[in-house]
């Protein structure tokens, strides 16, 4: 009979291997059974045995390892779906390292798409040595009667042309949007740039059509599933995507559970309630920031840059310290908006000095509007101190760190940015576990690609591109670094009680991987392939 008319006490799926449940109290079973989406029994084999029967689908995993599915707590689906999709050229570092085929990429795109415009995305001079000056100029010579708009690798940059302007209405009497500039020559006129989200968003939007984002919504789908990604955060939720987003999940074609962080707007006000939703699209929180990218300048230091090759190719002043883009008074009153009416928060800060901001406006919220299970998160945290970590765990914060930036920019944050005693301490995991804080690990894709295996990796390892340890104590146990992909993550998104362990009762999202990560050297780890991944108890990727 088919597994939808199975009798009550019979399996659909079993699982039969190593499996790391995560369950501190059965932290390894033999097998796993499921009934409709969820798990019934983890265990031992002769545990499992009951639950099978004639039409149960068994799994023998051989020398494979079952997790729970893998969870991204700070993503961004919803933009990366259009970014890495057809209509946008991907030039990242991982994509193209010499600059002359990222120069290539471009003028090949501009004559492909002719009036219809060309976006691409990644451009990244600190990983793409030798890149030219995208100046106005330089794009204009590039693109003269077309749009052109480059997308940096950060996300917190963008480099349009004249065209690309003049179709989206913006002039030297443009105001500069809330929290977000367009760069300006000496004598006022738009010098091509956009930073932060309220200035980029727009020229990139410019890419998508209705029409095929539900396509290329079910292939960023089918791309996480291809990484074991089951549950993911989208930190920067636009409610402009919902209906896209109902309809492809009604369909059945939605294959990770989201987490929206709606990104607050001048009005301050939210398009949903606190935790509205289901277990597929859940609307989580508010998404704010303090700072912007250390790739471009502008986070928030107490510190300053320092002066070489690296620093004066993205344009750092000598001496400078970055600088926040939100005030601590713009601050107060965007929490002061959400928080009262029950909305976690999330606010990406990088610089220690915004960190600082951002923890006096927490405490402050907090001791006016006391709650006792808030999870108010920082994001990334690069250049956080031990002060403030054991602050954050005094007041109850938690902190997401994007490890993979060691992996990627660990020499440059050392030599060519922050010197070694700030570089080397860069995303200090370590020190927040030990603190007693629960993290979670990120890629914020599609700045580096999903890739939370080699967050594990790195976290266990933090090796830098040149092979050298950055900051040996900051290293994560391989126990926690999975805890912190799995069910810590699972805990920032308040979705612990369904996800993030294999547990009876939660839902039977799994990742299948080619060897048990305990059983190979850490830096290893990113190299394991993904074998399945399994949403519900449904196999959402791979050929067992």
């Amino acid at each position: 009979m088919p597994p939808t008319e199975q009798p009550v006490g019979l399996a659909e799926l079993v699982l039969v291997g190593t499996v790391l449940t995560v369950d501190p109290d059965n932290p390894v079973a033999e097998a796993v059974a499921v009934v409709a989406d969820r798990i019934v029994a983890v265990g031992s084999t002769a545990d499992i045995e009951r639950w099978i029967g004639a039409s149960t689908r068994v799994v023998d995993i051989g020398d494979g390892c079952v997790l729970p599915g893998l969870i991204e707590a700070h993503g961004h689906p919803l933009m990366e779906a259009l970014v890495l999709s057809d209509r946008m050229v991907d030039i990242r570092p991982v994509t193209m390292k010499d600059p002359g085929d990222v120069v290539a990429a471009i003028v090949d795109e501009v004559a492909r798409r002719g009036s219809e415009g060309a976006f691409l995305s990644g451009w990244d001079a600190l990983l793409q040595i030798g890149l030219p000056d995208p100046s106005l100029e330089w794009l204009d010579s590039i693109a003269p009667d077309s749009p052109l708009v480059v997308l940096h690798n950060s996300g917190h940059l963008a480099f349009f042309n004249s065209v690309a302007a003049r179709n989206l209405g913006l002039d030297r009497d443009t105001e500069d949007p809330k929290g977000a500039a367009y760069g300006r020559t000496p004598d006022g006129e738009l010098d091509g740039t956009a930073r932060e989200t309220a200035a980029v968003f727009p020229l990139v939007a410019g890419a998508m059509t209705a029409g095929t984002y539900p396509e290329m919504l079910i292939e960023e789908c089918a791309r996480l599933n291809r990484a074991g990604l089951t549950t993911c955060s989208e930190m920067a939720y636009d409610p402009r995507f919902a209906p896209l987003v109902a309809a492809i999940d009604s369909s059945g074609a939605l294959t990770v559970r989201l987490r929206t962080y709606e990104m607050s707007n001048p009005e301050m006000s939210a398009h949903s309630e606190p935790g509205s939703g289901d277990d597929m699209v859940r609307h989580t929180g508010i998404k704010i920031w303090v700072d912007g990218s250390p790739w471009i300048g502008n986070i928030d230091l107490s510190f300053p840059y320092l002066d070489t090759a690296a620093t004066r190719t993205i344009g750092v002043e000598p001496g400078s310290c970055g600088h926040a883009n939100y005030t601590r008074e713009q601050l107060t009153d965007i929490v002061d908006a959400y928080f009262p009416r029950g909305w976690p928060m999330a606010c990406h800060v990088m610089g220690d000095k915004g960190i600082d901001t951002i923890l006096d406006v927490y405490e402050n919220a907090l001791s006016r509007h006391p709650r006792e299970d808030h999870r108010l998160r920082l994001e990334h945290v690069g250049a956080i101190r031990q002060d403030q970590l054991e602050r954050a765990v005094a007041l109850g914060v938690t902190c997401s760190m994007f490890v993979d930036q060691i992996h990627y920019w660990g020499d440059v944050l050392v030599d060519g940015l922050f010197g070694p005693e700030h570089g080397t301490r860069w995303m200090p995991a370590g020190s927040a576990v030990a603190a007693g804080m629960r993290i979670s690990l990120h890629n914020d894709p599609p700045v580096t690609p999903e890739e939370p295996l080699r967050n594990i990796s790195v976290a266990v390892t933090r090796t830098t591109p040149s092979g050298r340890v950055s900051a040996a104590e900051e290293r994560l146990t391989l126990e926690q670094a999975i805890r912190a992909q799995t069910i810590d993550a699972a805990w920032q998104l308040f979705s612990d009680d369904v996800v993030g362990s294999v547990e009876v009762g939660k839902y039977a999202d799994f990742v299948v991987l080619s060897a048990d990560p305990r059983s190979v050297p850490p830096g290893e780890i990113a190299d394991l392939d993904v074998r399945a991944t399994f949403l519900g108890g449904k196999q959402v990727y791979g050929t067992l």
